[in-house]
């Protein structure tokens, strides 16, 4: 995996930080990681920045203004990865609800497989998800039917955010013209993959939900990713 960069988003995750990027590093000694950081009040940053005295040339730290979104955070590292030599970009929270074991696997259905874009999938095989309340199980579910149903896109766990893409495929995206800033960036970012006709494929995981740290997911976020589908569906349409 030494051609991989792992782009991990963080806003106040000092309490999982360090022990993501250790459980990463165990998965393969070639991997790096980035982070990207909201300028976390909780001063995860500085707490990177220790960490790169452990693991020189893996541990890379982007230092953002202010919180502008989980979508454009993801942006940011890929641009960054692309200005550089890495073939598989991989995509990962830093809360531990992605496991970091299941990177290999993802970058496996890549590397040897052939997939383009490989996703760490919750319902490929049932509903694999621990510690979530029913409710919010079912939102989830039920929005990626959706999404299934509007895009026509064969996937199920479209909202996903485990996700391991071959650089050709974030080379073939216009991220200028990513609109939204959410979790609908997940659908929007596998949609776009889709209608370029590159391969994807899902590995089915089992997704925790944080034990540390307070989640980042609210209200506009979900409707976002529910009224934005149709009208980006819209939009393919129209500029074929």
């Amino acid at each position: 995996m030494r051609d991989t960069l792992v782009v991990i988003p963080t806003y106040n995750e000092i309490e999982n930080i360090e022990a993501i990027i250790r459980a990463t590093f165990k998965v393969s000694s070639e991997v790096a990681i980035l982070i990207v950081d909201d300028n976390s009040p909780d001063k995860t940053a500085h707490k990177v920045k220790e960490l790169q005295k452990d693991f020189p040339e893996r541990l890379f730290l982007e230092n953002r203004k202010g919180k502008e979104g989980l979508g454009t955070a993801y942006i940011h590292g890929f641009k960054w990865a692309l200005e550089r030599q890495y073939e598989y970009i991989c995509e990962m929270d830093a809360d531990f609800s992605h496991n970091p074991n299941d990177l290999f696997r993802l970058y496996q259905m890549c590397h040897e497989n052939g997939a383009d874009l490989a996703i760490g999938s919750r319902y490929k095989s049932g509903v694999n998800v621990v510690n979530w309340p029913m409710n919010r199980v079912l939102l989830s579910y039920f929005a990626s039917k959706y999404v299934q149903v509007i895009t026509r896109m064969d996937i199920n766990d479209a909202t996903a955010g485990f996700i391991c893409y071959r650089r050709s495929v974030l080379e073939a995206i216009n991220f200028d013209k990513i609109q939204f800033v959410g979790y609908a960036f997940q659908i929007e970012m596998k949609f776009k993959a889709y209608i370029k006709g590159f391969k994807v494929e899902e590995v089915s995981v089992i997704f925790t939900d944080r034990t540390k740290g307070t989640s980042k997911m609210d209200g506009s976020i979900i409707s976002e990713a529910v009224f934005g589908v149709i009208l980006m569906k819209i939009k393919s349409l129209f500029s074929k």
